[in-house]
């Protein structure tokens, strides 16, 4: 993860990259999460997708977005994907 800004008065970005392992629908194998985000004073802008290519085992050719939620603190996760 790189980040940039200041957080602490509300302007920064950050970009990752991130390898999910693991069981997804009943199929094993694993691929990568590419985060872009922005927040400033207009809020946040956040962009999580399946990086292209990146799915192997029976996951090879997943594709989708990540959307991470926050409310009162607490994070939430929803993965929207296709498999081949």
């Amino acid at each position: 993860m790189f980040t940039a800004g200041d957080p602490k008065s509300g302007t920064a970005g950050y970009v990752a990259i991130e390898t999910v392992n693991g069981r997804l629908a009943g199929k094993n194998g694993s691929f990568v999460l590419q985060h872009f985000s922005t927040m400033d004073a207009s809020g946040r802008d956040m962009i999580v997708k399946v990086t292209p290519g990146s799915g192997t085992g029976e996951l090879k050719g997943i594709s989708g977005t990540f959307t991470i939620a926050i409310a009162n603190g607490k994070h939430s996760y929803d993965l929207e994907y296709k498999l081949p």
